[in-house]
């Protein structure tokens, strides 16, 4: 039963988390600023949360550090594709003959994002050190892993690149993106996502583990299980998108709720607009 909530939790937290962001994105640029103001402010208690429950060894503290790891990581993910902490190249790929200028120009545009990730994991990995509760630091560490290796695997060239997923401010990183039906790297990813998988529920499944190792190895089992098939979806015909259509489904109903909000009058056509569409029906 505890792997079972677990798991469970793992992949309702990912689903649901994923979803937000991508409404947040979907909403107007001019509430950007605000989400990654909340996001800093979750983040920041992410971190104390992490600091707090390193020395406990208790299921609960399992929970709370894998959920912690992921609020800091939702603030990466929210300043990243809301612009705000990117690279020092924020326009288009110019391309040429070589491929170092190509990787050189990719870097570019991401350097910054890279950089606060390096400098978060840092400070993780200090604030936890020498404890025993390191589920938080192995789930960003994971995330971080996870995230570079499908960046590299979208440069190098995959079939489906995700590009539905970046909002229109971001647009120019579509540029960078390759398209190819596989790439040396892909089965190299998936391979090893998949054995550190199998340690993980290995790990969970070791009839000598205390309550709080069965919780902490079926989250980041579960978690890498997510990763090898986020990896797989670059690949794979599959409409990933629809696992995340009630964003957009609320995201409709706002917009349908704030037209029927309107007055009638204004969204009747006005008089000369009649006149208009009589001349063009009837000359």
């Amino acid at each position: 039963m505890d792997h079972v909530i677990a798991i469970a939790f793992a992949v309702f937290i990912w689903w649901f988390s994923t979803g937000a962001i991508l409404y947040l994105l979907r909403m107007p640029s001019e509430t950007y600023g605000l989400s990654v103001v909340t996001a800093s402010a979750v983040a920041f208690l992410g971190l104390v949360g992490l600091w707090v429950t390193s020395d406990d060894t208790t299921a609960a503290s399992a929970f709370c550090g894998f959920t912690c790891a992921l609020a800091v990581w939702a603030w990466h993910e929210i300043s990243f594709l809301t612009g705000y902490v990117t690279g020092v190249r924020v326009t288009r790929y110019v391309p040429g003959d070589d491929e170092l200028p190509r990787f050189i120009q990719a870097t570019q545009a991401l350097i910054y994002h890279e950089l606060a990730i390096l400098v978060t994991a840092a400070a993780i990995v200090w604030l936890t050190w020498g404890q025993p509760n390191q589920v938080g630091t192995a789930t960003f560490i994971i995330l971080w892993l996870a995230r570079l290796s499908a960046k590299l695997n979208i440069y190098l060239g995959v079939p489906n690149l995700t590009e539905e997923f970046l909002p229109p401010r971001m647009s120019y990183l579509k540029s960078y993106f390759r398209s190819r039906s596989m790439n040396l790297l892909f089965p190299i990813s998936v391979s090893i996502a998949t054995i550190v998988t199998w340690l993980c529920i290995d790990a969970a499944r070791d009839p000598n583990a205390s309550a709080f190792q069965v919780a902490g190895h079926s989250l980041l089992g579960t978690l890498m299980f997510l990763v090898v098939i986020e990896h797989w979806f670059l690949v794979l015909p599959l409409p990933v998108a629809a696992l995340w259509n009630w964003q957009s489904n609320a995201e409709s109903s706002a917009t349908l709720q704030s037209s029927s909000d309107q007055p009638l009058a204004a969204t009747m056509p006005s008089n000369d607009q009649l006149q208009m569409l009589a001349r063009r029906t009837y000359h």
